[in-house]
């Protein structure tokens, strides 16, 4: 087996390039139906799926499962609003590291206090506060990428040739598992402490 470095590599860095999350104007201003929820959501996400043909971004069952776990405000007349959207947004990227619990914990104090808000604070502006980070961060995963896969290529150099280039490519693997792993307990962890600060807030 023959890997092309070099070519894997600038395959990744061009793919995290091409991440864009879904601006705030480009979400239509009046309330939708659910299917239009729904095939709006395709329409913006399907690139970030790992099989576009396959993968389902967004269900009426997620939707109403969402709503269930009181994780998505219930619809006005069968109807979602912007707020809705912003909110499923936030949803579909953290469901893929958190749990649904987590996700309630970040969600409702941040739902209860900027839902359908006339304040400059609204949901609105904290989504776009919040992804307004997104190019910064693009930058800095790129390089770090870059320097992960640079260090898998230094290991393994007693391993038969044959072998040495589907082992150094596991451990480029492992990196990223393990750095997504370190991320996943310390978001854990922070959730737990964003859990106590709102209580409080509350209790105050």
């Amino acid at each position: 087996m023959t890997i092309d470095r070099e070519n894997l590599l600038n395959s990744i860095i061009e793919s995290l390039g091409r991440i864009q999350h879904i601006q705030t104007e480009d979400i239509p201003n009046i309330d939708l139906y659910m299917d239009q929820v729904t095939t709006f959501m395709e329409s913006r996400l399907r690139s970030t799926t790992r099989n576009p043909e396959e993968d389902k971004i967004l269900t009426k069952t997620m939707i109403n499962n969402y709503a269930k776990n009181d994780l998505l405000p219930p619809p006005v007349k069968k109807k979602y609003s912007k707020e809705h959207i912003l909110l499923l947004i936030f949803i579909y990227y953290y469901k893929g590291i958190l749990s649904i619990s987590d996700i309630q914990t970040l969600l409702k104090p941040i739902t209860e206090k900027y839902f359908h808000t006339n304040k400059n604070l609204n949901l609105s502006a904290v989504y776009e506060e919040v992804f307004s980070l997104e190019e910064g961060e693009i930058a800095d995963l790129q390089e770090n990428i870059i320097k992960k896969f640079t260090t898998s290529q230094t290991t393994f150099q007693d391993a038969p040739e044959e072998d040495r280039e589907v082992l150094q490519l596991f451990s480029f693997i492992s990196m990223l598992s393990y750095d997504v792993y370190v991320k996943k307990l310390l978001i854990e962890k922070m959730i737990d402490s964003f859990k106590d600060a709102t209580s409080s807030e509350e209790r105050t």
